[in-house]
């Protein structure tokens, strides 16, 4: 089990790396779309930047608007953010990196998620392999297979009745028909990724719920 400061010092780690492969997109690369929908690599970069530049105070005015809806809310904040440009968000994921930010209900493991997931959110589509270590999916998938992840980061029912097995490291969950995939599919798919089922082998549970919703949510403000 990783202590707070751990997990905190992993999502500094992944921020500064996203910050890095967010500098070296081009233009049409940067207005690319991302596994969330309706989001580019613009709006993602955005959306990065949220939970240290948006407290809770002024996220949850912004919900009561929207009746408590917790997709378009962040949806609104992400495009008032992204009104930035990409140097500016470039620069504000740098300085921000080592903000340590502690969510309702879901605590630091939150932002820690988003930076694996959305890393993949962007890279995927794009064809490349930038991806978080290894390690950091172990302790992902540990907590997505657990007794009580966050709903906004796991649909509930999502988990259970298969046995969840990586194929590139030595980690296992579940119990039930066997699923298998390299750890970063496993963490994709969990997290209602679809893009990544097909490199999943095994009855993958369905996905409830309009996965484009899930995908935009932010575990930042869960």
């Amino acid at each position: 089990m990783r202590t707070d400061t751990e997990i905190y010092d992993l999502t500094t780690e992944n921020r500064l790396m996203i910050a890095g492969l967010l500098e070296g997109l081009d233009d049409t690369q940067w207005q690319a779309a991302t596994l969330c929908a309706g989001w580019t690599v613009h709006h993602m970069a955005a959306h990065l930047v949220q939970p240290m530049l948006i407290g809770f105070g002024r996220f949850f005015l912004t919900a009561i608007r929207y009746r408590g809806d917790t997709d378009r809310t962040v949806d609104h904040v992400t495009r008032r953010i992204a009104r930035r440009d990409r140097a500016d968000l470039i620069g504000l994921l740098r300085a921000h990196a080592g903000d340590r930010v502690n969510p309702a209900r879901v605590g630091p493991i939150g932002p820690f998620a988003e930076t694996c997931v959305h890393l993949r959110d962007i890279a995927r589509p794009l064809g490349l392999t930038a991806d978080v270590p290894a390690a950091h999916w172990r302790i992902l998938l540990d907590y997505l297979t657990g007794p009580h992840p966050a709903p906004g980061l796991v649909a509930p029912g999502r988990v259970s009745g298969v046995r969840w097995q990586a194929t590139d490291i030595d980690w296992s969950a579940g119990v039930g028909p066997l699923v298998t995939g390299t750890a970063e599919a496993l963490g994709m798919v969990l997290t209602g990724r679809t893009a990544a089922l097909a490199d999943l082998t095994g009855p993958v549970p369905p996905l409830p719920g309009p996965a484009a919703a899930r995908n935009r949510r932010s575990a930042g403000h869960g």
